[in-house]
């Protein structure tokens, strides 16, 4: 059975213990919604976005931008799953490398993910992306920093 994106994560239309294992990738939760309807010793598996993604990133363009989601991390999120329940069996957290090798591949990103980039324009940021060009034409390429987290949680 498919659980399709649910309006309300914390009422999804389900009855209590229907589920062996929940899969959930970037998508929004609730974990005590999760524990009802997972069965005894049922498993909820999550990949989520952490909330330091791209920041380096963001401060080149949008310097003292506030983190959007600065709860979303390991440890947070760990306790949120415990006090719902759930015994944690895995919890892994990430730090990768994300590359631009031309500013109008980045300014298409920082485009389409505005919850990151509150705000951004290029005319609002052309100071910051003539920057950022200077350093593509001397080292190759602009680096950031993506924040990932993955918990494996049982009921």
């Amino acid at each position: 059975m498919l659980i399709k994106e649910c309006a309300n994560p914390s009422a999804i239309p389900y009855d209590s213990e229907t589920f062996d294992i929940i899969l959930n990738r970037h998508g929004d939760f609730n974990a005590k919604e999760l524990y009802r309807l997972l069965k005894q010793d049922g498993i909820f598996i999550t990949q989520q976005v952490g909330g330091e993604n791209d920041r380096d990133l963001v401060e080149m363009v949008l310097p003292g931008s506030e983190p959007p989601f600065p709860h979303l991390n390991l440890k947070e999120q760990r306790k949120v799953f415990e006090e719902a329940g759930f015994h944690i069996l895995r919890a892994e957290e990430a730090y990768r490398p994300i590359k631009f090798y031309d500013v109008g591949a980045f300014v298409w990103f920082a485009r389409i993910i505005e919850w990151e980039f509150p705000g951004f324009s290029v005319d609002k940021c052309f100071k910051a992306l003539w920057k950022m060009q200077n350093i593509i034409e001397e080292k190759g390429e602009i680096e950031g920093t993506i924040h990932r987290y993955l918990i494996v949680a049982g009921k």
